[in-house]
């Protein structure tokens, strides 16, 4: 029986060590603004305006809480020893570079944070969930079991929700999250198709890859996820992405290709066997055409799509359309604000764009889409999971006292062994899971 189903988008609050250590080899963005001064106020209050503004239009809109960092008990597990203090020093009088590794506000970006599948997919017609282990990128790496506890803490009822553990942290598993996944369906209720974004096979030395950067996904770890979901093949499909693509500095598939509904909004150069993946997906999309909005690299060059994050945008669902939420970016790169002109002009599925203000997220290489992980829920999943995390108008005049609260203005490498730092970040996350209604998430709680 189809369900009536919504999806929900699960922002990441952008945490108060929000900084520019330039740790994301592959990353341009990432790269080019490395040591550079960062407001983790402000990007905080741009993550939560973004969220307040599709709120406000009707979406459902989710809150997840930011990571503790600097993360002490990875400190410790690689032998700084004392007090907290202490291990902070040693940290950045010894090895810098780490300390600024377990001080990222990386967990921000919720596309990573895991792998959903709605319940209309999967064989036992729950929700799933399997966080990203990042495992290409150590300051990464260390997110999954926090992220674990919190969607945990959210999708409590087992009855609705099953979770996974991470696939194990190792390059031949190396698993990004939904940045490397998207699902199409004629209604967010019925079944749809997943596809599935890699980069490399870990298993063929032969098969092709990237040669400058390198492929975080891979089809093992992807497999492996839809066989914890309990996908059939009609639910799944599996695509390399573009080694040249990555190449130019597209980490992730959700940089270069977006999709929602029937919709697949997609750069020409995405994907390595183009026509097989859009065949495979119309085979398997049932009760409505695949519309394929294709962008040529005549109108949109990679670069500009890259430096623009034009597909890294969120496209929602309205009464009138689908509507495509862009970062700022967009209208300074004009191969791109004309490709946009000329898009909702056209006759297609996309009508309508709107602009939003991450540049403190884009300037360490995420867009508005690197900020939300999509939840499918029909209405009886969505009256089963926390609702403390649901942004209303009362919970975000909260978050932004909160921010404002607690945030600085300020923050640039050295600050990050502060010890005053760690003890402010401690209390505000001590807050935040009372606002939330999380529990005990953190190392420091339990």
């Amino acid at each position: 029986m189809v369900k009536h189903a919504v999806e929900a988008n699960f922002d990441g609050l952008v945490g108060p060590t929000h900084n520019y250590a330039g740790l994301s080899w592959g990353n341009v963005a990432s790269k080019s603004n490395v040591n550079s001064v960062a407001n983790p106020r402000e990007a905080a209050l741009q993550g939560l305006a973004k969220m307040k503004q599709l709120a406000d239009r009707g979406y459902v809109q989710g809150v997840l809480p930011p990571h503790e960092r600097p993360h002490l008990p990875t400190l410790r597990a690689l032998g700084f020893t004392g007090n907290d203090r202490q291990v902070l020093e040693q940290a950045a009088s010894t090895d810098p570079s780490i300390l600024a590794a377990v001080s990222s506000a990386s967990a921000m970006w919720t596309a990573n944070a895991a792998t959903v599948s709605p319940s209309a997919d999967t064989k036992d017609h729950r929700v799933h969930f399997t966080p990203a282990n990042l495992s290409a990128k150590f300051h990464r790496s260390i997110e999954h079991r926090v992220t674990g506890r919190a969607l945990k803490a959210i999708f409590t009822d087992e009855s609705y929700f099953a979770h996974h553990p991470a696939l194990p942290s190792v390059s031949h598993f190396g698993d990004e999250g939904a940045a490397n996944h998207t699902r199409l369906c004629s209604r967010y209720g019925e079944p749809g198709v997943e596809l599935f974004v890699y980069g490399q096979i870990a298993f063929n030395e032969q098969a092709p890859a990237p040669v400058k950067y390198p492929a975080r996904q891979t089809l093992e770890a992807s497999r492996a996820i839809a066989r914890l979901h309990g996908l059939s093949d009609r639910h799944a499909v599996f695509a390399q992405q573009n080694p040249a693509a990555i190449d130019a500095g597209v980490f992730h598939n959700d940089v270069i290709a977006v999709g929602n509904g029937n919709c697949l909004f997609y750069h020409e150069l995405a994907f390595l066997e183009e026509d097989r993946v859009l065949a495979e997906l119309s085979d398997r999309l049932t009760g409505a055409a695949l519309e394929a909005v294709r962008v040529s690299a005549n109108e949109v060059p990679i670069e500009d799509a890259v430096a623009s994050y034009l597909f890294n945008s969120q496209l929602l669902n309205t009464p009138d359309g689908m509507l495509l939420a862009v970062p700022g970016e967009c209208r300074e790169v004009p191969s791109v604000s004309r490709y946009l002109d000329q898009l909702v002009k056209g006759d297609g599925p996309i009508t309508s764009v709107e602009v939003f203000d991450v540049k403190q997220s884009m300037r360490n290489g995420g867009g508005p889409a690197c900020l939300r992980l999509r939840v499918v829920l029909n209405d009886e999943e969505l009256h089963a999971i926390n609702r403390g995390v649901i942004l209303t108008d009362a919970l975000y005049d909260r978050l932004v006292a909160w921010v404002n609260a607690h945030y600085r203005s300020e923050l640039d490498q050295q600050d990050l062994a502060d010890p005053m730092l760690l003890e402010e970040v401690r209390k505000a996350l001590d807050e935040l899971t009372g606002i939330l209604g999380l529990g005990s998430i953190y190392d420091f709680q339990l």
